[in-house]
C-alpha cells in the first residue's frame, strides 16, 4: 500500500507492515539538518483522508502557524502517480505549481525506496520535499516552531509531561492507529485476529484511563490526544466495516464516544474533519478490500454535534492559551450532517 493515506507501508502475505520513514530530515529553530525554520518558506501537503496527515493539520491549526506553514491538500483519491492536486485550479498546487506530490519528492532524490506519503512538507523555493516522516514532524511543530506560534497557543508537548505522553503514544500507536491497518490489511485469518483483538483491548484499557480524567495525559490537550482523536474520528465510518474492526462502534463505548465528542467540537479538531474525503479515499482506494469501490451512505455523522459533558470532569483544554482563530477562508470543511 505504499503511497497510501497514512505514510510508508507495506504488506507481505503474512502480515502488514509499515515501513519507516524515509526522508526524516528534521526543520529546526537552530537549522542543524540544514531546514532552518522560517516563516513562509515550507509548505504542508495534507490529505483529509489520512490519519497521519490530519494529525498536522490538527497541530498547525491549534497552534496558530497558518501564516507561517502554508497548507496544500491533495485529492483524497490518488493515481499511479500519487497524490494528485486536482482539487486545485488547472490540477497544479498554486504554490509549488506541481501537479503531483511525487514531483517534490523526486527533485529530492530519484527512484527513492518506498512510495509517496503524506504528510510531507516542502521547500517552496528549491521545491524539493523536506520531510515525510510523519511521527515526528507534529513534535517539531510544537517544539522546534514555538518561535512562530500565535499568542495563546497550547503546549502540546509539555516538557514535564513527555515521558508519559511518549508511553501513551506508543501504545495507541502500536494498537489502535497501525492496528486497524494491520486488521485491515491482514492476509490471513490468524494475523486478522490478533490485530483486531489488539485494537479493541487498547481501546478498553483507554476507556477505562479517560472514564475519570478528560484528557489523554494531564488536564490539557496534548498531542497524545491528538494521535487518539485522528483515529476515533474514522473509526465508524471506515475501520469499523472496511478495516472489519467491527467488535463494536466507538458510538457504543460511552466514554469514548463522549471523549471523540469533546475533541471533535473544540476548535482546531472538528473544523479540520471532512468525511466525505475520508469515505471516498478508503472505499475508492483500496481496491483490494473493497474491489466494487461503493462508498456507504452511512453514518449519520450529526450526533457528532450532540452534547457529551465531558467539561463536568474538569480540565483546561488550552491550558493557560486560548483557542484558535476561526478557520480561514479557504481552508473549510463541510459540517456534519450537511451534505
Amino acid at each position: 500500500m505504499s503511497g497510501g493515506s497514512d505514510g510508508n507501508s507495506a504488506y507481505g502475505h503474512k502480515a502488514f507492515k509499515r515501513s519507516r520513514s524515509h526522508f526524516a530530515d528534521r526543520i529546526t529553530s537552530d537549522g542543524r539538518d540544514g531546514w532552518p525554520v522560517e516563516a513562509g518558506r515550507y509548505r504542508l501537503v495534507a490529505s483529509r483522508a489520512c490519519p497521519w496527515a490530519s494529525r498536522a493539520v490538527i497541530s498547525r491549526r491549534l497552534l496558530g502557524l497558518e501564516d507561517a506553514l502554508s497548507l496544500a491538500i491533495a485529492d483524497p483519491i490518488q493515481d499511479d502517480r500519487s497524490w494528485r492536486f486536482t482539487l486545485d485550479p488547472d490540477g497544479r498546487d498554486p504554490v509549488l505549481g506541481i501537479r503531483y506530490l511525487s514531483e517534490a519528492y523526486d527533485k529530492r532524490e530519484s527512484d527513492y525506496p518506498g512510495g509517496v506519503s503524506v504528510p510531507a512538507v516542502v521547500d517552496v523555493p528549491s521545491g524539493k520535499l523536506v520531510t515525510n516522516d510523519y511521527q515526528r514532524i507534529t513534535l517539531d511543530l510544537a517544539t522546534e516552531w514555538s518561535g512562530l506560534h500565535r499568542p495563546g497557543a497550547p503546549d502540546l508537548y509539555p516538557p514535564e509531561r513527555r515521558d508519559e505522553i511518549d508511553t501513551v503514544m506508543a501504545e495507541v500507536y502500536e494498537d489502535v492507529n497501525n492496528g486497524v491497518y494491520r486488521a485491515g490489511f491482514a492476509h490471513n485469518q490468524r494475523a486478522y485476529e490478533e490485530a483486531c483483538a489488539g485494537v479493541f483491548r487498547r481501546l478498553e484499557l483507554l476507556a477505562s484511563r479517560l472514564a475519570g480524567q478528560r484528557y489523554l495525559v494531564g488536564d490539557t490537550i496534548t498531542e497524545a490526544d491528538i494521535r487518539l482523536f485522528t483515529t476515533l474520528v474514522r473509526f465508524d465510518a471506515v475501520y469499523h466495516g472496511h478495516f472489519k474492526c467491527n467488535l463494536w462502534k466507538v458510538t457504543e463505548n460511552q466514554v469514548l464516544w463522549a471523549y471523540a465528542r469533546d475533541l471533535f467540537q473544540t476548535p482546531g479538531f472538528g473544523d479540520t474533519v471532512d468525511f466525505d474525503h475520508i469515505k471516498r479515499h478508503y472505499y475508492q482506494v483500496h481496491s483490494g478490500i473493497n474491489p466494487t469501490g461503493i462508498v456507504p451512505l452511512g453514518p449519520d455523522l450529526s450526533a457528532w454535534l450532540t452534547p457529551h459533558h465531558r467539561e463536568e470532569l474538569g480540565g483546561r483544554p488550552f491550558g493557560d492559551g486560548t483557542p484558535p482563530d476561526p478557520v480561514r477562508a479557504g481552508e473549510e470543511v463541510p459540517s456534519p450532517g450537511r451534505p
